[in-house]
């Protein structure tokens, strides 16, 4: 066995081994490129502080208006004999007044009655028209105990003539009358007070729904934060608080944080451990290939021995590239000087066309050495995979487009594409989607990389096909504010 079939075995363990024990970086706007062109969806249900408030008002409002009934209801008949009470009183008061005076005084006591009381007390003629005081349960129930207190020949009625108001009639030695007064001296407790207490407890209740809501959900929210922190990568900014008074939040603060500390550590161990693993490799790749260049006499044999170790190098450079630190020092980059720098290493090969349609003063949110290191990636995995089949060269389209807040890198080349059962794993570490790629020499990091760094940098990765044929991808990164 030479050493080219020895250096492609240890690759191909390597690979085997690392795809085993890793799992999916894969990212929500990896799947097609339309996701990344549409501006970013908001959820249309309600949050769950604004469902916990609804119920809870909902509850307190049916409790109110429970206690509202149960109250009127309680109260209902007290009033309804009290009231009673009230009228027949003044009309007792009012006939002993009117028999015991003379004629006289009679006409001046009826005067004073009207003036100085409110009531009136005038003959009751046979064409009087009325209208029955029965217009609700309260008055029937006020009607008839005026008929039980006042006798059999008293009518109460709400309007005599049209006019509106309270009118009794009773008898005077055989002579009938009508006694009227203003409705509302007997009606104490109007709509308008119901109401008034109505709203104020209905303000009380969503105010203290609300502060409900805001105690039960906050734990949720902050719970939430750390989780989204954790996920980008961001341990320290994911610790909750420990000492929270309420037992069961604080043991779901304290398993949580454990948790961030332990994955933490993980992390950090597997960085370390793949980028010791890497460096350590390459002292024993340098001596192969010395020993390869001085020892093997067959050039032919010497250059594949050569590229393998090479091909090596290369892998290593990308285990150290996905093992880098995920902290970056984002600041205000000129796109389209980022784009021209990154195309000069591939400027003047001839298998490569490049088509660019940049904006000028474009300006992102972003770590410009790691920008272009994103670009030259996507450019040379196009190199690789993405040739034109009918002439045998890349020809590669970018551009930039800047839209609200968010502006959009667009690269695309003309090759075969990927097939789409393959195109949500294509950010995965070690992933190759087809035969062709599974043919190639590199270490299948190199999207994987683009769409860590550039999850970084707070941005979005898609990666597609285009209609018009040939892989697209997509980076949608924070437009810089303007100065």
């Amino acid at each position: 066995m030479n050493a080219r079939q020895h250096a492609s075995r240890w690759q191909s363990s390597l690979i085997e081994s690392q795809s085993a024990g890793r799992p999916s970086v894969a990212g929500p706007m990896e799947t097609t490129p339309a996701d990344l062109e549409s501006e970013p969806r908001e959820h249309t249900g309600l949050s769950l502080f604004w469902r916990t408030f609804f119920l809870l008002a909902l509850l307190l409002f049916g409790s109110i208006l429970a206690w509202l009934q149960t109250l009127r209801a309680l109260e209902f008949e007290p009033r309804a004999i009290q009231t009673a009470q009230q009228i027949a009183s003044l009309v007792n008061l009012s006939r002993a007044a009117l028999v015991h005076s003379d004629a006289i005084m009679r006409v001046s006591l009826i005067k004073t009655m009207t003036d100085q009381e409110g009531v009136r007390v005038m003959p009751r003629e046979p064409g009087d028209r009325f209208e029955p005081f029965d217009s609700d349960t309260l008055s029937r129930r006020i009607s008839q105990e005026l008929v039980a207190r006042l006798g059999p020949g008293t009518v109460v009625a709400q309007s005599v003539n049209g006019k509106p108001g309270l009118w009794v009639g009773f008898l005077i030695d055989r002579d009938t009358y009508w006694l009227h007064t203003d409705r509302s001296r007997f009606n104490q407790t109007a709509n308008k007070t119901w109401m008034i207490w109505l709203t104020t407890g209905a303000l009380l209740s969503l105010a203290g729904a609300a502060i409900i809501a805001r105690l039960i959900n906050r734990p949720l929210k902050q719970l939430s934060f750390a989780a989204s922190r954790i996920r980008e990568g961001d341990f320290a900014a994911s610790r909750l608080n420990e000492r929270v008074p309420t037992t069961e939040i604080r043991q779901v603060n304290i398993g949580f944080n454990r948790m961030a500390q332990r994955l933490a550590k993980i992390e950090q161990d597997r960085a370390v451990m793949l980028a010791g693993i890497s460096h350590d490799l390459r002292t024993p790749l340098a001596r192969l290939r010395l020993e390869t260049e001085m020892s093997v006499a067959d050039p032919d044999a010497q250059a594949h021995m050569v590229a393998d170790l090479e091909q090596l190098d290369a892998i290593i450079d990308k285990f150290l590239d996905y093992a880098r630190p995920d902290h970056v020092r984002l600041t205000s980059v000129n796109l389209k000087e980022v784009v021209r720098t990154s195309l000069f290493a591939f400027k003047d090969r001839a298998d490569m066309k490049f088509n660019l349609d940049l904006q000028d003063d474009v300006f992102v949110m972003a770590d410009a050495v790691e920008l272009g290191r994103v670009i030259s990636n996507l450019v040379e995995n196009a190199r690789r995979y993405g040739k034109t089949p009918e002439t045998g060269i890349t020809t590669v389209d970018i551009s930039t487009r800047a839209r609200d807040d968010w502006v959009q890198i667009r690269l695309r080349d003309h090759g075969p594409g990927v097939a789409p059962e393959h195109l949500p794993n294509l950010t995965k570490p070690f992933y190759r989607g087809d035969a062709a790629r599974t043919a190639a020499t590199g270490a299948g990091l190199g999207l994987s990389i683009v769409e860590k760094t550039v999850r970084r940098m707070g941005g979005r990765f898609g990666i597609g096909n285009s209609t018009s044929g040939g892989l697209s991808t997509r980076i949608q990164l924070q437009q810089a504010p303007k100065a």
